[in-house]
């Protein structure tokens, strides 16, 4: 059994995981990683999710910037016609 860092819950069977398995906390919810015999800590997933969608919204931009240079490059050929 390992305790939740988050609320001290402190019942987690951890029999069935090995070291690097997520899991949650049955009590609070929070999503926890097996880091030794019957130890958990935080895992790093919300993380990685907000860097997910950064890289996500840095994309978009790049397309939408791209999309305005086609624009100009149009604009630019009709005036040379």
């Amino acid at each position: 059994m390992a305790t939740c860092p988050e609320c001290e819950y402190d019942e987690i069977d951890t029999e069935d995981f090995e070291l690097g398995d997520t899991l949650s906390c049955p009590e609070c919810g929070k999503t926890l990683v097996m880091t030794g015999a019957d130890e958990v800590d935080f895992a790093d997933d919300d993380d990685d999710d907000d860097d997910l969608l950064d890289d996500d919204e840095e994309s978009e931009d790049d397309d939408e910037d791209d999309l305005d240079e086609d624009d100009e490059d149009d604009e630019e050929e009709e005036f040379d016609e």
